[in-house]
């Protein structure tokens, strides 16, 4: 469910940009109040789990993502874009408790060395929501008209959103210690949880990973729509945008068996290279060979997330609800990364814009090199 809602952002960019007969930055808000989300809530979620416990994170983060879902169902009646914005970032705002509860829960349901993989497993899983998130969302919002396009598409989400919080308050869970309480222990953790360099390097990695991944995300329908890519009407290229996000749930679960084969940072600097491979020849050639390139960094970027957490959590211990809190937070390259591609989108059009992503990649497999050389 949490992967159904974030990658529908890529549906509602076209879509509201139509309505509201925006620019492409302007579109790009969307991003920016769901993923901003993270940046705001992150380290408060974390601070809430290490007193509530990881399941009662869990249905939190459910109950409240439901109250978004059904702020946005009703958002449709009045046609405003700063309301749609608001109830996305409510929305979010329980995605981001529970990602910051989720994520650590599995990496300490075992044994560190494989951690990574049973990351890889969960969020393969989570890429079932991601890859049908598009198609739905085209047949039902970008084949519709105006607000009410939304209206039921939300409503349904808050109903099993909520049905989901139940199930996860009634079903048993394998009890994990969470960090001291009281307000002294909290605030010395709160100042001591930066002093990790590996958490600071990972955190900037899941910063450019989700800004790249997101920005290319939501403009496949805008790039693939292009006369000199494809020249695709808005509801068909919404349609391959499952190829994008099918791809990222095929390559967790082979890289969930991979992983226990091959060490996690050699496939993440492999994966990165790969990616960044992928986007320089869509940007040169272009015409309709950019569609399946493009489409194809889907596959790269899907061990990358879970990879990149496991990796900066590790040895953190106790403080690893509050480690998963910075990173976390670190989602909100969501929010900002893709605002600044729809700029230069804009100004310079999609190839530079697609083409900055390199960047990100580039700095995602020098964390993974890093990271292997501190080890040796």
């Amino acid at each position: 469910m949490w992967g159904f809602v974030t990658v529908l952002g890529d549906i509602l960019v076209p879509h509201l940009k139509g309505m509201f007969a925006l620019d492409a930055a302007g579109a790009m808000l969307v991003q920016m109040s769901f993923f901003g989300a993270y940046f705001v809530v992150g380290m408060p979620a974390g601070w809430l789990i290490a007193r509530i416990g990881y399941r009662g994170g869990i249905v939190t983060g459910l109950l409240v993502a439901a109250a978004g879902a059904l702020s946005f169902a009703l958002s449709s009646w009045l046609s405003s874009y700063a309301a749609f914005l608001l109830a996305l970032f409510v929305l979010a705002a329980g995605i981001t408790v529970l990602q910051v509860a989720a994520n650590p829960y599995v990496t300490l349901l075992g044994p560190p060395r494989t951690a990574a993989s049973r990351l890889n497993l969960t969020q393969g899983v989570n890429s079932l929501g991601t890859t049908l998130a598009p198609a739905v969302g085209s047949w039902l919002i970008l084949e519709g008209a105006g607000a009410e396009a939304v209206r039921l598409p939300y409503l349904g989400i808050a109903g099993l959103l909520v049905a989901l919080a139940v199930v996860f308050w009634r079903v048993p869970l394998p009890a994990m210690p969470t960090e001291a309480r009281g307000e002294a222990t909290a605030g010395e953790a709160r100042r001591g949880v930066w002093r990790h360099r590996g958490l600071r390097r990972g955190a900037l990695a899941i910063f450019v990973y989700v800004g790249a991944e997101v920005g290319i995300g939501s403009m496949l329908v805008l790039f693939f729509g292009r006369p000199e890519v494809a020249g695709m009407d808005p509801a068909d290229a919404g349609y391959l945008v499952s190829f994008y996000w099918g791809a990222a749930m095929v390559g967790r679960l082979v890289g969930a068996v991979l992983q226990r084969r091959v060490s996690p940072r050699h496939v993440l600097v492999g994966a990165a290279g790969l990616a960044i491979a992928l986007v320089a020849t869509t940007v040169i050639v272009m015409g309709t060979v950019a569609v399946p390139t493009l489409l194809a960094v889907g596959l790269f970027n899907s061990i990358m997330f879970p990879t990149i957490f496991s990796l900066a959590v590790d040895g953190l211990g106790e403080e690893t609800s509050r480690g998963s809190g910075v990173l976390v937070m670190a989602i909100v390259g969501g929010a900002l990364i893709p605002v600044g591609m729809g700029a230069l989108a804009d100004a310079w059009g999609y190839r530079v814009a697609l083409a900055s992503t390199t960047l990100a990649y580039a700095y995602i497999a020098w964390f993974a090199w890093a990271a292997g050389r501190e080890d040796a």
